[in-house]
């Protein structure tokens, strides 16, 4: 039998299966990537598997945006509170924010579609690619899993819907990223306070520089996980149908007709 592996002599291929996740080119909306990008910049390549620049963007937005206070300049601003938006920002850090931000929009929009025609010459050439992978410290393998389950698990930790389909790398930095986010927004202070109907104490408690952050985690490890999940099952499909046809198609029975017989 045929050992499917990457072995390096096709052009492109379209996934990769190794011990920390797997790797795969699909179709996906530039509009939809270059979106996430705007939301947060870093999401966008992180859905396109540009895991390096995204992480490195995600980086660089925790750092700017903090230096610069823009998450008290959006809230300022969307309570009407023009005067203290303009106080609390810091425009050295600003300044240095929007040229990072605008490249990482349009590079991320600039990728999927670069990414989108790489995945249409890689589906036509079809490439043999490895889909099982073990080693001393984890096992990975191509499998259908249920879209519901990883959006329900992203809901409640952003990271563990990626932990679900097994995106190893993903799921750290997300849950890690988390973590920071929960603690020094203290949104579980502000949730004990508001359980004891202390809301004056709970408004208080909330930091909004980093609570804002929060919304976007949970919105992009849904998405991420939901996406991801529903491709993994088409890959599966896709490689589960190439194997059998060129493994099995020789022997096709022939059914005799009601004039033959």
């Amino acid at each position: 039998m045929r050992n499917f592996t990457n072995n390096n002599t096709a052009r492109r291929y379209k996934a990769h299966v190794s011990l920390v996740g797997t790797t795969q080119l699909h179709l996906r909306n530039p509009y939809i990537i270059a979106w996430w990008s705007a939301a947060f910049p870093g999401f966008g390549h992180l859905l396109l598997s540009k895991y390096l620049r995204g992480y490195a963007l995600i980086l660089w937005e925790l750092l700017v945006n903090n230096m610069a206070h823009l998450n008290y300049g959006i809230i300022y601003s969307f309570t009407g509170n023009f005067k203290m938006a303009k106080e609390v920002l810091e425009p050295r850090w600003l300044l240095l924010y929007l040229p990072v931000y605008i490249f990482g929009i349009w590079d991320s929009y600039r990728s999927a579609v670069d990414m989108n025609k790489v995945y249409l010459l890689a589906e036509r050439e079809n490439a043999n690619f490895n889909s099982f992978i073990i080693g001393a410290v984890e096992v990975n393998y191509l499998d259908k899993r249920r879209p519901s389950m990883a959006i329900f698990w992203s809901f409640l930790t952003p990271g563990l819907g990626q932990l679900y389909i097994h995106r190893v790398i993903t799921a750290t930095f997300m849950v890690s990223f988390m973590i920071v986010f929960v603690y020094f927004s203290n949104v579980l202070v502000a949730v004990h306070f508001l359980f004891m109907g202390e809301i004056s104490k709970a408004t208080e408690a909330l930091n909004p520089q980093w609570f804002l952050f929060i919304p976007s985690q949970i919105g992009f490890g849904v998405y991420d996980a939901y996406v991801n999940t529903v491709e993994n099952n088409k890959l599966f499909d896709s490689e589960q149908r190439t194997f059998l046809r060129k493994n099995y198609n020789q022997y096709r029975i022939k059914i005799p007709t009601s004039a033959e017989v």
